[in-house]
């Protein structure tokens, strides 16, 4: 097929598809397809014409990538194109953002394979009423063959991740490349738990993936649940990502599909509809369902039931539902062992695993020759975050660190802990003369547990990152314990 049998064909006196579509847009609509295609068939009546929903089978992007080549064949007036701003990820760097281009109508001609193809594309809505928006591509060339080819590529290129991660949100599935990116920076050497609790968390998952044939060969299907649960703010989610990023790893790779929300124009039903539908076709996948106990609630509950132990199989499929809360969730999800059948308690971190993660920032920083930090404040720290989750020391260390970063001379005051007024304290052990400020509950134990901590080693008071560190667990512990 050469260029002259697709564009160079003798034209008529103007543009018929762009004054039908633009006379349709203009005017009470019912169908936009109907229109384009009548349209493109009087246009070009010797080629074939296939319609093609972009959502399924995307040549934008199937070109974009390199695949194929397309350029603009219509003149500019019959185009009706936005340009939009695409403002910077971040300003960081000098990024000043771009332009980009959000088609609304328009033709091309695709070249694939030796092949040319002439693409419309319009953007229009149908129905008789709340008008659901369609966006189509309209494909003409010499042979449905040819067609077909192209649109098999192209569809199988759509559906595939390429450095992204299926994430649905509002109602439908789109690609996350950020996510992904954020996934690979996860690892389990930065998720401090009980090592045991880790190495079986890895072990369940991996064993899944890897024994296909055992489930076979026992007649049992070949899924998995678990439910991880607990306080929040203790590894849950890092620990999702870390085995996200090692399942990538895996030949072949095994993708995640994330769910944040069953929220939709179409109600949640369609959405656990939507959902399993690309497990199913995706399998074996890592199916990822983010506080479990705000999703399924007693109006979708026997829905959702359903799809996870009804008559479709889920073949390959391992779910992990997260939740904070697992008094709320319902015990035919929670207890039922063909549905959830291994939990997973990330408790508040005991003495052992705050020291453990206080070393992990001791690492971190290790290259800050303006910061000291020996190895006597990492147990000193857990002694005074009991009851902390790893989040909440995450928040005192960082927090820390900002002040100490705001006092250019890395001055931080000593501090009465009991009152947080500028004196030195009772070294006798009564407590201070002074109206503490925002009393809580526990403030005194705590407060003897830090003056312990100094008493056992009073050199401790002349490292600023302790000074600070124990102001900012002072204020956390107010949060914490908000009863008086």
């Amino acid at each position: 097929m050469t260029a002259g049998s697709l564009t160079h064909r003798p034209a008529p006196s103007h543009n018929e598809t762009a004054r039908q579509y633009y006379e349709h847009s203009t005017a009470p609509r019912v169908n936009t397809d109907a229109v384009i295609v009548e349209a493109l068939r009087a246009e070009y009546p010797n080629l074939h014409l296939t319609v093609v929903p972009r959502q399924s089978c995307d040549l934008f992007a199937y070109a974009g990538a390199g695949h194929a080549s397309m350029a603009s064949i219509d003149k500019e007036k019959d185009r009706l194109i936005w340009r939009a701003f695409v403002p910077p990820a971040s300003r960081l760097g000098g990024q000043r953002g771009a332009l980009g281009d959000m088609i609304k109508f328009g033709k091309y001609l695709l070249d694939w394979q030796g092949k040319e193809y002439v693409v419309c594309f319009a953007d229009g809505r149908d129905g008789m009423s709340a008008y659901p928006q369609v966006a189509n591509q309209y494909v003409l060339s010499a042979s449905v063959e040819a067609t077909n080819k192209l649109l098999l590529e192209a569809g199988v290129y759509t559906t595939e991740l390429h450095g992204e991660i299926w994430v649905f949100d509002g109602g439908f599935w789109q690609k996350d490349a950020a996510l992904f990116e954020s996934v690979q920076k996860s690892h389990w050497e930065d998720v401090i738990l009980d090592e045991s609790m880790k190495r079986t968390i890895i072990s369940d998952v991996e064993t899944f993936f890897s024994s296909q044939a055992t489930y076979e060969k026992l007649k049992v299907p070949w899924k998995r649940g678990v439910i991880y649960y607990g306080p929040p703010g203790n590894g849950k989610t890092i620990s999702i990502k870390a085995m996200m990023n090692e399942l990538y790893k895996r030949t072949p790779a095994v993708p995640t599909l994330y769910v944040k929300t069953l929220v939709s124009f179409a109600g949640p039903e369609y959405s656990i509809n939507q959902i399993f539908s690309l497990a199913r076709r995706t399998a074996p996948c890592y199916l990822i369902f983010e506080d479990l106990d705000s999703m399924i609630t007693d109006n979708v509950r026997s829905y959702f039931l359903n799809a996870v132990d009804g008559i479709a199989k889920n073949d390959g499929i391992l779910m992990v539902g997260s939740t904070n809360h697992l008094d709320r969730l319902d015990p035919g999800i929670a207890k039922r062992p063909s549905r959830f059948d291994r939990k997973y308690l990330f408790p508040n971190p005991n003495t052992d695993e705050r020291t453990a993660y206080t070393k992990y920032w001791q690492g971190k920083l290790s290259d800050n020759e303006d910061l000291e930090f020996p190895d006597k404040l990492c147990p000193a720290v857990a002694k005074i975050t009991p009851g902390f989750s790893f989040a909440y020391l995450q928040e005192a260390m960082v927090a820390s660190l900002l002040a100490i970063a705001r006092e250019r001379d890395g001055f931080a005051e000593r501090l009465c802990m009991e009152c947080l007024e500028s004196h030195v304290a009772p070294g006798d052990g009564s407590t201070c003369t002074n109206d503490s400020k925002r009393p809580f509950k526990g403030l005194y134990d705590w407060v003897w547990a830090v003056k312990q901590a100094d008493d056992e080693d009073p050199d401790l008071d002349n490292y600023v990152l302790w000074r600070e560190l124990k102001k900012q667990v002072r204020l956390l512990k107010e949060e914490l314990g908000e009863e008086k």
